[in-house]
C-alpha cells in the first residue's frame, strides 16, 4: 500500500521549503521504494528551488542520498529488501545509441520511476534529479539503487551519490588526471574539494586550490591541495602560472559554473591542457572567447556530466576508498540536520559556512 510520509517541497519559485506529507506509491515494475537513512543538502537542490533547472514546481527536494530498500516491484533482479544502497541519478538504460556504443555513463535515457509521488490532495511532485530523497521514504527506478559495503556510514556515503562523484570524475574520469599532472580547481566547495582529493590520489605533483574564502582554501588543504589561491585578493590565472613555471595547469577544474570563473580556468592552462567544467551553471549565463585562443592554445575543453561516472563501477569503488582511509569523506560533512532546517541549510550553504549539511532520518 502507498505510505504517508514527510518529505521537503519547493511549492514556488524562490520560495521557503517546507515539510509536507508526501504519498509514495507502492513501486510498480521496475522500481524500488527505499527508506532514506541520509541525503545530504547539495546546491542543485537550491538551484531546483531557485527555477535554474526548469519550473516543474512543486519540487520534491533531496538527491544526495542512502538508505535501505523497503520493497521492489515486479520484474527486479539483484535487488532485494534490506540492501544498503546509494541511490544515482544515472541509471543506464542498456539501450540508447550510447550505452550500445559502450559508453553507459553518457546514456541518454537515464530510467527513473514510472509513477509519480504526490502530495496528499494528489498534486504530483518532481523529484529533484529523479530520486526526491529529503524525504522519510522514495521511490526510484530500481536500476538506480547501487548497492554498497554496508559498513559505510549514510551521512558519508550518501554524498557520493552527486557532489562527490561528480567532483571525482570531473578530475578523474573527464579530466584523466595522470600522476605527475598539475592541477588547479577553481571553487573549493563540495565538488572542488572532492575534484581536490581524485586530484591528490591519482599523485598529481601539484594541486591548487582557488576561492575567495580562506576557510574554504584551508578546507581544500585537508582534501591534498598543496598550493592556495585567494582569487578575491590576488589574480588567480598569474597565481596559478607562477606555481607551474609559468606555464599553468595541466588540468583545470571549473567548479563554479560562473563566466568569469570558466574564463580564469581556459587561461590558466598549460598549451594542450584541458579544462573540465563541472560547476553547474543557470540558462542565463554565456561566455564569449577568442576563437583564435580557443584554436591556438590546443587541448580540450570539455563539460563532465555527473563526473562521467558509472554509477555500478564508481560508488562501490569510491566506498572501498573511504573505508580503507583513502578518501575522506567525513570531512565533508559540515553538521548533519532535521528535515525541517533544511531552508537554513540553504542559507549557510549561500554563505560558504558548510562543504555539505546531511539531512538524517
Amino acid at each position: 500500500m502507498s505510505r504517508l510520509v514527510r518529505g521537503v517541497v519547493a511549492r514556488g519559485k524562490g520560495a521557503p521549503v517546507s515539510v509536507e506529507t508526501i504519498v509514495v506509491p507502492d513501486p510498480g515494475p521496475g522500481e524500488a521504494r527505499v527508506k532514506v537513512q541520509a541525503c545530504g543538502v547539495c546546491h542543485t537542490d537550491l538551484h531546483y528551488r531557485e527555477g535554474g533547472i526548469n519550473d516543474e514546481f512543486p519540487f520534491l527536494l533531496g538527491h544526495e542520498a542512502a538508505g535501505v530498500v523497503e520493497s521492489v516491484g515486479e520484474g527486479v533482479s539483484g535487488l532485494a529488501p534490506g540492501d544498503y544502497v546509494v541511490l544515482a541519478w544515472r541509471a543506464p538504460c542498456g539501450e540508447c545509441r550510447s550505452c550500445l556504443r559502450g559508453r553507459p555513463w553518457y546514456c541518454f535515457d537515464s530510467r527513473n520511476a514510472v509513477q509519480p509521488m504526490t502530495l496528499e490532495d494528489g498534486t504530483p511532485l518532481s523529484p529533484a534529479l529523479g530520486i526526491g530523497a529529503f524525504a522519510e521514504m522514495t521511490l526510484v527506478a530500481a536500476g538506480q539503487c547501487v548497492k554498497i559495503d554496508p559498513a559505510a556510514r549514510p551521512e558519508a556515503a550518501g554524498l557520493i551519490g552527486c557532489g562527490v562523484m561528480a567532483g571525482f570524475g570531473a578530475a578523474a574520469n573527464t579530466g584523466n588526471v595522470q600522476r605527475g599532472d598539475s592541477v588547479a580547481v577553481i571553487g573549493c566547495g563540495g565538488v572542488g574539494n572532492a575534484a581536490i582529493a581524485a586530484a591528490h590520489l591519482a599523485g598529481a605533483r601539484k594541486v591548487i586550490a582557488v576561492d575567495i574564502d580562506d576557510r574554504k582554501l584551508e578546507w581544500a588543504k585537508g582534501f591534498g591541495a598543496t598550493d592556495t589561491v585567494n582569487a578575491g585578493s590576488t589574480d588567480p590565472v598569474e597565481a596559478i602560472k607562477a606555481l607551474t613555471e609559468g606555464n599553468g595547469a595541466d588540468l583545470v577544474v571549473e567548479a563554479v559554473g560562473r563566466p568569469e570563473t570558466y574564463e580564469q580556468a581556459f587561461y590558466a592552462r598549460d598549451l594542450a591542457g584541458t579544462v573540465v567544467l563541472v560547476g553547474v551553471p543557470t540558462p542565463d549565463l554565456k561566455i564569449e572567447l577568442p576563437l583564435i585562443e580557443v584554436f591556438g592554445r590546443g587541448g580540450s575543453l570539455k563539460s563532465s556530466w555527473y563526473g562521467d561516472c558509472l554509477p555500478t563501477r564508481d560508488f562501490p569503488m569510491l566506498i572501498d576508498l573511504y573505508l580503507r582511509g583513502r578518501l575522506p569523506l567525513d570531512k565533508f560533512v559540515s553538521e548533519t540536520i532535521k528535515l525541517d532546517e533544511v531552508e537554513a541549510a540553504f542559507t549557510k550553504m549561500h554563505h560558504g559556512e558548510v562543504l555539505r549539511s546531511v539531512v538524517v532520518l
